[in-house]
């Protein structure tokens, strides 16, 4: 199994979005990008312990690249709004790529450019290339919390 790490606005909707693809195997919600260890959604959502709600994407390299992924993560929200997906603003729902090796890096970063010269969007994607750094699960009524309450409210899914 393989890991990647995106966040596109308010988790619910990016975890479902990567449940329906063929070849990922597992998913998590959490945070990702912050200078505080072990964050709380309360701490999270005030903004200031610099995470993004996250996803962990466990997928079978043998069945979907690493690319493919990241294609999906473009297709999934608006990845031209700075800290702001819909309703939800704030640089805890902020676009960002989250690599674990130099292959990722080096594919994230030909995918943005990709996906710029596509002309899909009116303005420049301004998705962010990091590093992952820790990935803190977040609490579990946030797991599958889509599929537990049969709705769906980010605007993703």
């Amino acid at each position: 199994m393989a890991t990647a790490v995106f966040a596109a606005g308010c988790f619910w909707g990016v975890e479902a979005w990567f449940e329906r693809i063929n070849g990922v195997e597992q998913t998590r919600v959490g945070y990702s990008g912050g200078n505080v260890e072990k964050p709380s959604y309360e701490l999270v959502k005030t903004g200031t312990t610099g995470h993004a709600e996250s996803v962990k994407v466990e997928f079978d390299s043998e069945k979907i690249s690493y690319g493919e992924l990241v294609d999906a993560f473009f297709e999934c929200h608006n990845p031209t709004t700075r800290n702001r997906q819909g309703e939800d603003v704030g640089s805890q729902y902020r676009s960002i790529i989250f690599y674990t090796n130099e292959t990722q890096r080096k594919a994230a970063e030909q995918k943005l450019t990709e996906w710029n010269q596509k002309g899909v969007f009116q303005t420049e994607i301004v998705t962010e290339i990091e590093e992952a750094g820790p990935f803190y699960d977040a609490e579990e009524y946030h797991q599958k919390y889509l599929q537990k309450n049969g709705t769906a409210s980010c605007g993703i899914v």
